[in-house]
């Protein structure tokens, strides 16, 4: 057994010492590529993939949606920066003699976007002019105070969304679960603080739930499009709120010719999270709780990887034995259910001296816009809603210094969907790759190969 062995190498070796000359082309060739792996090493090897990697590693970052999200965010507060210097009356002066004196006009360019943007940081991150630390991070927690009830109801959206339901009632569905909290929060007396708090809660995320059910139940039984459900729903709870608080002896204060609701009671208010001089409740607590789970729902459980399916591809879902029509009806349940949370913790801890029809402050379309931001996922809906509280917090603040309207921030927050709207054009503004284009010339080179084997 050693003999053939010792021949075989004693063979290779003279080969190895053999002028490449005098062999044939393919044995050369091989004695020529052996003799580059062995003068290159190991570390010749590591470094061709170490950049492979990286490389690898930067295109699927610069692909992600995340980047798509980043990038609508910088386009829309560039927008920004233009309309805070065409508004701005230094700059309109420094630009009537632009020519003459250009830097004038970039002073005041400056002075205007930089001023503006610095107040927006001053209201809703910390306040480098306060005088002590409490009041410095009063702004953030204004601004955690208005992400709460848009990262619930972006929760809410966002699940929809996986589910492959485009959920848009979430005025609706705030109304009724505030409504429902609310009459439970002044209506029910006697009962002690922990459990009121706890009825009051269960009676606005049930009937949120509720609201968004029977859009989805439509859906599943009769083929109705939530869209449309969903916009007629956001009526019939407005019409019906406002009824509700016009009529004495429903939700209307006693005594009182508003429409509007008595206080919520103690008990079943949300108490203060860092003390009473902050407005921060533990219905941000709540939310950070609903994030958690909105995760483990998708990611973790069956029912949330039926919702996936269905949203993904209905008729396979079928096919594998999905029951569509309660993946539907149960993921807009859930759903309805995170924005009655948004709805609980506004009265409950929000408005707690009474609420009139306006209570859901356009967070139930503003949610649409989060749960868009975020991707439709959990973490993503977080950020977007903790940026999108710093612009609520922010916004007067820049207004109330700078004198820069607020109706900015709205529009920023527009420009933010309609840049998300359009990933081609964000990826053509930053020449971001587009991950479909490499699945594409993949599927094409398979199909390719796959047919040449064919005629082979």
């Amino acid at each position: 057994m050693n003999a053939p062995e010792s021949s075989s190498e004693e063979s290779s070796e003279q080969e190895a010492g053999r002028d490449p000359s005098t062999l044939d082309p393919g044995t050369a060739e091989e004695l020529e590529q052996e003799r580059a792996r062995e003068a290159t090493g190991p570390v010749g090897d590591a470094a061709p993939d170490t950049a492979s990697r990286l490389a690898k590693a930067l295109h699927q970052t610069m692909s992600s949606p995340w980047t798509v999200s980043v990038g609508a965010v910088v386009l829309a507060i560039v927008a920004g920066s233009i309309m805070i210097a065409f508004t701005d009356e230094e700059v309109k002066a420094a630009s009537a003699y632009f020519f003459a004196r250009p830097a004038d006009t970039f002073v005041a360019l400056g002075q205007a976007i930089g001023g503006a943007y610095a107040a927006l940081f001053r209201g809703s991150v910390v306040n480098l002019q306060a005088p002590d630390l409490l009041t410095a991070i009063r702004p953030f927690t204004e601004t955690l105070n208005y992400a709460t009830p848009l990262i619930a109801a972006g929760l809410g959206v966002a699940l929809a969304f996986r589910a492959g339901l485009f959920n848009i009632g979430g005025q609706g569905q705030m109304l009724v679960a505030a409504a429902a909290a609310g009459w439970v929060g002044f209506g029910v007396s006697g009962v002690p603080f922990p459990l009121h708090l706890l009825m009051a809660l269960v009676a606005g995320i049930a009937a949120g739930a509720l609201w968004a059910g029977l859009a989805g139940l439509l859906k599943a039984r009769t083929g109705a499009h939530e869209v449309i459900v969903t916009i007629m729903l956001n009526y019939v709870a407005f019409y019906l709120i406002s009824y509700l608080l016009a009529t004495p002896g429903l939700l209307q204060a006693p005594g009182s010719s508003n429409p509007k609701t008595p206080p919520t009671a103690e008990t079943a208010q949300l108490p203060p999270l860092i003390g009473d001089r902050f407005n921060l409740h533990w219905g941000f607590v709540l939310a950070l709780l609903a994030v958690v789970f909105v995760w483990w729902l998708l990611s973790r459980s069956s029912a949330g990887f039926a919702f996936r399916a269905v949203g993904e591809n209905p008729r396979a879902a079928r096919v594998a034995g999905i029951d569509t029509g309660r993946a539907t009806v149960s993921s807009m349940l859930v759903a309805g259910g995170l924005v009655g949370l948004a709805g609980a913790s506004q009265v409950l801890g929000g408005v707690t001296t009474g609420f009139s029809s306006d209570i859901d402050a356009g967070i139930g379309f503003d949610a649409i816009t989060v749960a868009l931001l975020g991707g439709s996922n959990p973490w993503g809906v977080l950020a977007a809603g903790i940026l999108f509280g710093a612009f609520k917090a922010g916004g007067s603040t820049m207004q109330a210094s700078q004198g820069i309207p607020s109706d900015i921030v709205l529009v920023v927050q527009s420009l933010i969907v309609l840049f998300i709207a359009a990933p081609p054009l964000i990826r053509a503004i930053f020449r971001l790759p587009d991950p479909n284009r490499r699945r594409t010339s993949k599927k094409k080179t398979k199909a390719t190969r796959a047919r040449k084997e064919a005629a082979a």
